[in-house]
């Protein structure tokens, strides 16, 4: 696996130290994720009221859970809208409009990151505040990513898994490595077109700022 979400969650194996059958490489734990991009957005835009958490069922639900219970925590009023394969990006974007959502969380899927630069842009265009885990988002015009260091959780880490098991070990023995340094991404250009002033406790935490 590179940069599987929940492993445990989708059933591919039962412990991420002894994967035990024929699957192993890296995974993140999208359900503990779910719930710091609601408080982020948050932390982003205090006026968040109604944010939309958006996913599709390439994702694990476990995600979903945990954006519902931070955001009542926050004492927020969340929508779950799902992407479905027959809907266009637009049509769940503008429904979540519709339903009164100030803003957009959008759950880490492949099926969402393979439109995530759409997602971005529409977005942008009706002026909703998002957040999303992949850094391309935020470098296509989301204005927040929060998710696993690029330079930590990569494809060529896999591919350290793919040369020990050519040199003979198995699968079942290989521990799945999880991340342990995120990254906060925030796009001031995108604050700006969005009339967004990031809090500068916010900002002093980014990783990175896109101007």
């Amino acid at each position: 696996m590179g940069r599987m979400d929940d492993v445990e969650a989708h059933g591919f194996i039962t412990n991420l130290a002894r994967p035990g059958g024929n699957i192993t490489g890296l995974s993140f734990q999208t359900g503990e994720m779910g719930g710091k991009l609601v408080q982020l957005l948050k932390e982003a835009v205090p006026h968040l009221s109604r944010p939309a958490v958006i996913w599709d069922e390439t994702g694990s639900r476990n995600q979903v859970r945990a954006a519902q219970e931070a955001a009542r925590a926050l004492g927020l009023e969340a929508s779950v809208l799902e992407l479905r394969v027959k809907s266009t990006h637009a049509d769940v974007v503008s429904a979540a409009r519709i339903s009164g959502a100030d803003g957009l969380v959008l759950m880490a899927s492949p099926g969402i990151t393979t439109v995530q630069d759409r997602l971005a842009a529409l977005a942008l265009q009706s002026k909703l505040p998002a957040i999303y885990y992949n850094p391309g988002f935020a470098e296509a015009g989301g204005l927040l990513t929060y998710g696993p260091s690029a330079s930590a959780f990569s494809w060529r880490r896999a591919a350290a898994f793919v040369d020990k098991i050519l040199k003979g070990a198995k699968p079942a023995d290989l521990p799945v490595e999880q991340p342990t340094t995120f990254e906060l991404i925030v796009n001031l250009k995108t604050a700006k077109a969005l009339r967004v002033t990031i809090p500068p406790a916010l900002l002093q935490r980014a990783d990175r700022v896109i101007q």
